[in-house]
């Protein structure tokens, strides 16, 4: 890849002569003295540079520390998807790179337009009106939708309580940060409690932020949710996984006033945790409360087609004290990677592999619930990839042994352990599984 700076040698000396600089070290003439000696002699006490291949053999000694298991069975908000080779190869397409953000549309129409196409996807795939530029991740996403709901006279948030931990964690966080209430509202048998729900409604709450696929795997019953929180006057915020969406109804046919999620499962690796990719999707009356920015398309004088930013929230960049987001950037690289990944995959595809992770977990859990003490935790729940199953013995006993034989188990959660498949566990691995369960307990 060339050089991440769009500017060349000579047009970065013509800048330097116009600012009457003869090097750019004279641009860091206020900074005092003593701070930029200590910098020089960082630099100069750096070890020596080494050889490509010096360097490569210290990065594979580093990464042989780690632990690639060869089937993965776990989720919880970072999934294990085969990603297109194509996926990456377009994502780092010098055409799509800029040096910041794009404010200026002139120089920018790569990233504008992969942005654009990612928005347009998203709207595809949850049914809304408009998607934004996306933000840092899910949890990110789960908080800015909460603020977005937010009015004068109705500042209380809702938390479902098979929410994500960590959106959950977030959204509290900035509630408190807002001086905002906020409240987690029980389960009962592993979907949202609706006596509870009705019991919390009241006309001081804004929204109601629902995950579905839950946390524990299981599908709401978002038709009925929606019915009890639009009946309050209140606003849905529905979190769902973009593979589920190809499968399940969309959130604007399950009633969601705003769509949000994490885009890692559509073409991003695991990657130790991130980063991760935040989706946000409303309807049309919620426009103008996105967070960050929306890319439109337009023509320029001579008719051709082009890219520019056409919303964006002023009071996050001047008036901030009156913003309801001082989010100003977004994950342009993960987007484009979502977007790409999407279209290498097609509609028919994503409902393939949607329908492979829907088989596969199941069939784990008809298998898993064939041992005895593994049954469903909440039997006759429906869910899509996740599932979670009580253990007759210590689930770090179980996960021990399976990491042993090259396999990441669940994860222990309250109540037994929770699973994932995906469409790319193997019916092979899945049985490898089954048996290594088997002996952990015998």
């Amino acid at each position: 890849m060339g050089n991440f700076l769009p500017s060349t040698e000579n047009q970065r000396a013509e800048m330097m002569r116009a600012v009457g600089v003869s090097s750019v070290g004279e641009l860091y003439a206020d900074i005092p003295a003593q701070m930029r000696q200590k910098a020089v002699e960082a630099v100069a006490s750096m070890p020596n540079g080494v050889s490509e291949f010096e360097a490569l053999d210290q990065m594979k000694a580093l990464a042989n520390k780690n632990h690639v298991f060869g089937a993965i069975f776990r989720g919880a908000g970072a999934y294990w998807h085969h990603i297109p080779a194509v996926v990456s190869r377009i994502a780092a397409k010098e055409a799509f790179v800029t040096a910041y953000t794009p404010y200026q549309p002139e120089i920018s129409q790569g990233i504008l337009q992969t942005i654009f196409e990612y928005q347009t996807i998203f709207c595809e795939l949850t049914g809304m009106s408009a998607g934004n530029a996306s933000v840092y991740d899910g949890a990110t996403a789960a908080a800015e939708a909460a603020a977005m709901c937010r009015e004068r006279s109705r500042t209380k948030t809702l938390l479902a309580g098979g929410l994500h931990p960590d959106a959950m964690e977030t959204v509290q966080t900035y509630c408190y940060g807002a001086d905002a209430p906020c409240a987690v509202l029980p389960n009962n048998g592993g979907r949202l409690d609706l006596n509870a729900l009705k019991t919390a409604l009241d006309d001081g709450v804004a929204s109601l932020i629902l995950q579905s696929p839950n946390y524990f795997g299981v599908v709401e019953d978002v038709f009925a949710i929606a019915e009890l929180v639009h009946a309050a006057g209140a606003k849905l915020v529905l979190s769902m996984n973009p593979v589920a969406m190809a499968l399940l109804l969309s959130p604007a046919e399950l009633g969601a006033d705003v769509a949000i999620g994490d885009g890692q499962p559509l073409g991003i690796p695991l990657s130790f945790g991130g980063p991760y990719l935040g989706f946000m999707a409303c309807k049309q009356d919620m426009i103008r409360k996105l967070p960050g920015r929306i890319v439109g398309q337009t023509a320029d004088a001579q008719g051709r087609r082009c890219f520019v930013l056409t919303l964006q929230a002023r009071e996050q960049h001047i008036r901030r004290e009156k913003a309801s987001s001082n989010i100003c950037s977004n994950q342009a690289l993960c987007a484009l990677t979502a977007a790409a990944y999407c279209s290498a995959m097609g509609p028919q595809g994503m409902r393939e592999v949607a329908r492979a992770c829907y088989d596969n977990a199941h069939y784990l859990a008809d298998e898993l619930g064939k041992i005895k003490g593994f049954e469903l935790a909440y039997p006759g729940a429906p869910f899509f990839h996740e599932f979670v199953t009580k253990t007759p013995v210590s689930a770090q006993n179980v996960l021990r042994l399976l990491e042993q034989k090259n396999i990441l188990g669940g994860l222990p959660v309250e109540g037994g352990i929770l699973w994932c498949a995906t469409e790319r566990n193997t019916r092979a691995q899945m049985d490898a599984l089954i048996s290594a369960v088997k002996e952990a307990i015998a």
